[in-house]
């Protein structure tokens, strides 16, 4: 068919795809004697309104061989895309690692200690961010020609803290005073003043509560508190004392609790060891051992050095709990709970034991309620039961609309319970039978020793996969 008399619409459709950047054609029939040109095959284009980044060479292919794409969905234009914008960001011009700094190793071999603790120090005027500025979207262009938008960046926002200040363009940070960095919650930027003890925190020095950030170069002794709204730093240990601080804490040689003392901080914790203590922080980093203590993360708990142990007690975190050796050969019991918030977990029980106590007065109520309606079918409800009653109802009101939203409340944390795909434990060594491990909702109990690990969840159930 030389010239056609039908119109090549009857024998090729051409299709968008969803987003408009490309458009295929793709032939309805296959006539071997079908012949068409190209100003043909250009007039289809535009009755589908294709006018924007048309491949004429795949065109002129198409109608010099036709036969070579009767089966297929033939690319025949392609659209420009449209680049969303960066979003702004925040340029800090300081060095926040606290891993950054390790002990000096002398001559002899020795540890200094003193030189563990690093301080963040920074000057009045000093420049501590920059704000780098979102960039505009590019809009794209769809093969027919309409624009397709594209998002812009979003901007960045200053955090500021106490002693900070920005310009007038908001686009640099800089400290007010002369002290020291601190990153507390949600990353605020601060500059705290230090306060400094050389030497042990005993009755000459007697508890501490500052608004900046605390270095003791000592010893935190048993019964003493320490409240700051910056850092703690201790180049010494921590004996069954308090330890409160907004931002981390830092304790060069270890935490020794006796169950007593609670070490709770708004960003870190880092320590050589912990034993009989109760640990509550961000994210939890110990070089040694955690021992028969119990240790709260809502990010990460690592424990990983030379021991990397971790025997006795529970160590909850959000996501990750990681270590060289889990539990002992004596099948010490020792509780591993990763993939929610450890607050929400012992809210969860909290709620449950308070839900039984709910059950029991709603059971209570209704029974003393049964027995007024007896009372007042038999006409023998006076004045006196007539008042019980109707505080009973009030009461019953009460008490249901309690139970209501503790069970809404025990809903909700469940099914963040369920969402725990990136929870997992991690042992580079072994760990041990007596160990449990509990995965969102899920439990598993460890019988043998097993070498090399990471369990995370899988298809609804705790799975092992080689470390």
């Amino acid at each position: 068919m030389a010239e056609q008399a039908i119109p090549l619409s009857f024998f090729m459709e051409i299709a968008l795809s969803d987003d408009k950047l490309n458009a295929f054609l793709q032939f309805k029939t296959n006539d071997d004697k079908l012949t068409f040109s190209l100003e043909q095959l250009e007039e289809l284009l535009k009755t589908y309104y294709i006018v924007h980044g048309i491949d004429r060479g795949k065109l002129a292919e198409i109608v010099k061989n036709p036969k070579a794409v009767f089966a297929s969905k033939t690319l025949i234009a392609t659209g420009t895309p449209p680049i969303n914008g960066q979003d702004g960001s925040i340029l800090l011009q300081f060095d926040y690692n606290d891993g950054s700094k390790k002990p000096v190793e002398l001559e002899d071999g020795k540890v200094d200690y003193k030189e563990v603790t690093t301080i963040h120090n920074v000057r009045k005027g000093q420049l501590l961010a920059q704000r780098i500025a979102a960039t505009p979207g590019t809009p794209g262009k769809a093969v027919t020609g309409e624009p397709l938008p594209a998002k812009d960046g979003k901007e960045a926002r200053f955090k500021l803290g106490k002693n900070v200040v920005a310009d007038a363009e908001q686009t640099a940070m800089y400290s007010a005073i002369d002290g020291m960095i601190s990153l507390t919650e949600r990353d605020r930027i601060n500059v705290f003043p230090i306060f400094e003890v050389n030497g042990d925190v005993d009755y000459n020095i007697g508890n501490i509560d500052f608004v900046g950030s605390v270095v003791i170069r000592g010893n935190v002794l048993t019964g003493f508190k320490i409240k700051a709204a910056g850092d703690i730093r201790i180049t010494g240990s921590v004996e069954s004392a308090d330890l409160d601080a907004e931002g981390s804490i830092e304790i060069s040689a270890g935490i020794l609790g006796h169950n007593k003392g609670v070490i709770r901080a708004g960003k870190r914790v880092r320590s050589s060891f912990i034993q009989d203590a109760t640990v509550v922080a961000e994210e939890v980093l110990v070089t040694q051992s955690i021992m028969h203590s119990a240790v709260r993360a809502s990010k990460d708990v690592i424990c990983k050095g030379t021991k990397g142990l971790i025997v006795g007690g529970i160590v909850q975190a959000g996501e990750l709990v990681s270590a060289r050796t889990i539990g002992n050969s004596m099948s010490t019991v020792t509780v591993i709970e990763v993939g929610v918030l450890p607050e929400l977990r012992n809210e969860l029980l909290q709620l449950r034991t308070q839900l039984r106590s709910v059950n029991d007065n709603v059971d209570k109520t209704d029974k003393a309620l049964i027995l007024l309606d007896q009372l007042a079918a038999a006409g023998q409800l006076g004045p006196d039961k007539v008042a019980m009653r109707i505080k009973l109802n009030h009461t019953k009101k009460q008490i249901s609309e309690e139970q209501a939203a503790i069970k809404d409340r025990i809903f909700e944390i469940e099914k963040s319970l369920e969402d725990s795909e990136r929870a997992k434990v991690e042992v580079s060594s072994t760990i041990y039978s007596g160990t449990k491990i509990v995965i969102g909702r899920y439990t598993k109990f460890i019988k043998d020793p097993i070498s090399h690990v990471k369990f995370r969840l899988a298809e609804g159930d705790i799975a092992l996969v080689p470390l």
